[in-house]
């Protein structure tokens, strides 16, 4: 299918959708001068604090922000969109292409074409590594809310002693109603994100112009010899402080993954013009602080703003550790809708909280989750130092995934030379694995944290995508092919009775389950009858002129295949506003939908192994969101038909 795409944005379009990148694309990495350049220098590493050191540390930090998001994802990665949407769930859809039945409307099929084994396994392994990739994010959404607002908080302490004792209990306060606020959608609060965001980062580059004003000979970290200086003076301890260097790139799998919203130029215009100037300023200032006054280590960015300025400070930094947060975990619902969509996980409760913008949902269950962990992070570790431990370990992780992934569509989509992949891409990894190595320590002291995280998301998403699959194949050890069913003269010679059913089927070729067992039970047919399919493309949108297909296959039957995008919830009574077929009609008080439900039962039959892989996958199928709300179905058009299915 085609997917039409608008064309760049100009102007004043251009311009809002700078102020509404501002807003939400940027909180990750904007708040990270709260804490990296501090743990660089974190007593775990015992770097000295001297002028040499200070100039290699921000040297690496200069050309870190220059390699890794400007050139790496701004000028490479973004441009592998998958029909505009970026991030590494549609990165994998990308270079793995394979349409699926959206859950609820049966057994996921797989192709139906054999592929050669080799390529079935390469496919297989760019599955698994996007599924981990995607898994890892959902450890960065609990530890950025947790670490971003207790740093901010943690300024209290630079005002006054007084606060020390409140700084967990305020922090815990603030995330419990950042987390009570997401039922109601983001749309209202998103309005004042820009401008706050704005006056954060203006911040962050007046404060540090004024440190660099006072040590001009920051400026001279430009130089990447300071910085091969600083491995050459500090051997491995200087190679594993890249562990807290990276803190200053955390956020650019967020550049990639909001380009849907936004696009590619607005990131592209605000980071270059806007965001990497006040970031690389505000960080220098910083330096030129601790060169003056080494004592300011102990929290070097709110040491640089005069007394007066501290408790407004606080309170904008605040506002921007939220929006931050705010970022992570509209990401977080928006990757889980993905995941349901294409069949990677259950059915669950997703709540559209707003009219105009797609991506702005709300998923309960994944919202509560977040929150304990977030809060059992903020109690756990008890400071941002220690939840810096935690940080870096996933994200490095997923940003190598990302690399070998974009690899894959370089050579294989665009047509690259295998030697202009190896070179580009080699230089990528070097530097990824540079960080991924660097970050490996931090596992015992919490980096252990998102990889236990990852572990048990991708466990649950590799579960049911597999619990599915065996369950199709059960599923079509019985079906009929459409074709011998219409062939047969006694369909032909049922009682047809008033309306149109609509039977749902994950396979349009096949006859579905709960029409047999509706005619086996009811000895009758309606005057129309559907046999509808619902598909996810692996794109984000499909527009309404190619939502719909459908077929007259005779004597009152039809087949109709509804698609999809892995960015939208599906409507069912919607769609088929849309078919246009002669003779076919969905009048909704004479139609009816007929589902079929599956209950899973646990056999010694061939199947799922371990043991306790099916007893998961049968706790999560009898926890799904039922069909009937998840497509959107009137329930009191709805008949239920009922199969046991051994796994």
């Amino acid at each position: 299918m085609s997917h039409s795409q608008a064309g760049p944005p100009t102007g004043k379009v251009l311009a809002g959708l700078a102020l509404a990148t501002l807003g939400v694309v940027y909180g990750d990495i904007g708040t990270s001068p709260l804490y990296a350049l501090r743990e660089s220098f974190s007593e775990l590493y015992g770097i000295a604090l001297t002028e040499a050191n200070i100039l290699g540390v921000l040297s690496l930090i200069f050309w870190s922000l220059i390699i890794v998001i400007s050139v790496k994802y701004l000028v490479f990665v973004m441009r592998a969109d998958n029909h505009g949407e970026g991030g590494i769930m549609a990165l994998t859809a990308l270079v793995t292409p394979q349409r699926a039945a959206v859950p609820g409307g049966g057994a996921v099929p797989e192709d139906g074409a054999a592929q050669p084994e080799g390529i079935s396994r390469r496919r297989n392994v760019l599955i698994l590594l996007g599924l981990f990739g995607a898994a890892l994010l959902y450890g960065d959404s609990m530890i950025t809310p947790a670490i971003s607002v207790l740093s901010a908080i943690e300024g209290l302490e630079v005002a006054t002693p007084i606060f020390r004792p409140y700084i967990i209990p305020i922090t815990i306060v603030i995330l419990v109603a950042l987390f009570l606020v997401q039922q109601r959608g983001t749309a209202g609060i998103g309005k004042v994100f820009g401008p706050v965001t704005i006056v954060w980062f203006l911040t962050l580059a007046t404060l540090g112009l004024r440190q660099i004003v006072r040590k001009p000979v920051v400026l001279t970290a430009l130089n990447p010899l300071h910085g091969a200086g600083f491995f050459l003076r500090n051997g491995i301890t200087g190679f594993l402080v890249l562990g807290s260097v990276f803190l200053v790139v955390t956020g650019g799998e967020a550049l990639y993954a909001d380009m849907g919203h936004f696009g590619i130029r607005p990131i592209q215009l605000t980071w270059f013009g806007f965001v990497l100037p006040a970031l690389l300023l505000n960080y220098f200032g910083q330096g030129a602080l601790l060169m003056a006054h080494p004592e300011a280590l102990e929290n070097p960015f709110f040491l640089m703003a005069p007394a007066w300025a501290l408790y407004p400070l606080v309170g904008l930094a605040t506002a921007a550790t939220v929006i931050a947060s705010q970022a992570v975990i509209s990401g977080a619902f928006s990757l889980t809708r993905q995941a349901v969509q294409l069949g990677y996980l259950p059915r669950m409760e997703i709540r559209q909280t707003s009219s105009k913008q797609i991506g702005q949902i709300y998923i309960p269950a994944l919202n509560w989750v977040l929150l304990v962990a977030c809060v059992g992070l903020v109690i756990g570790f008890g400071s941002s130092s220690r939840l810096a431990a935690a940080y870096g370990v996933g994200v490095t992780t997923d940003m190598v995934f990302t690399t070998l992934l974009f690899a894959v569509v370089a050579r294989r989509l665009w047509g690259w030379s295998l030697p202009a992949v190896a070179g580009l891409c080699g230089l990528f990894l070097v530097i990824d694995l540079s960080f991924w190595g660097a970050n490996l320590p931090k596992i015992p002291a919490g980096g252990w944290f998102p990889l236990v995280v990852a572990g048990v998301i991708f466990t649950v998403m590799t579960t049911w995508k597999r619990g599915r699959a065996i369950i199709a194949e059960r599923v079509r050890e019985g079906q009929l092919p459409v074709e011998m069913f219409l062939a047969d003269p006694s369909v032909h010679a049922l009682t047809r009775v008033p309306g149109t059913a609509v039977f749902m089927s994950s396979n349009p070729e096949m006859t579905p389950p709960s029409l047999l067992h509706n005619i086996k039970h009811n000895h009758c047919l309606h005057e129309r009858v559907v046999l509808l399919t619902v598909e996810t493309e692996e794109v984000p949108r499909v527009a309404d002129a190619e939502r719909v297909s459908a077929e007259a296959l005779g004597e009152g039957f039809y087949r109709v295949v509804v698609c999809y995008g892995f960015v939208e919830n599906p409507n069912i009574p919607e769609a088929l506003r849309l078919v246009d077929c002669p003779g076919l009609a969905f009048p909704p008080m004479e139609t009816t939908y007929f589902l079929g439900r599956e209950r899973v039962i646990s056999t010694d039959r061939p199947g799922m192994r371990p043991r306790w892989r099916e007893r998961l996958f049968g706790a999560m199928a009898r926890n799904a969101r039922n069909a009937t709300s998840f497509f959107c179905i009137p329930p009191n058009r709805v008949v239920e038909l009922g199969a046991q299915v051994e796994i």
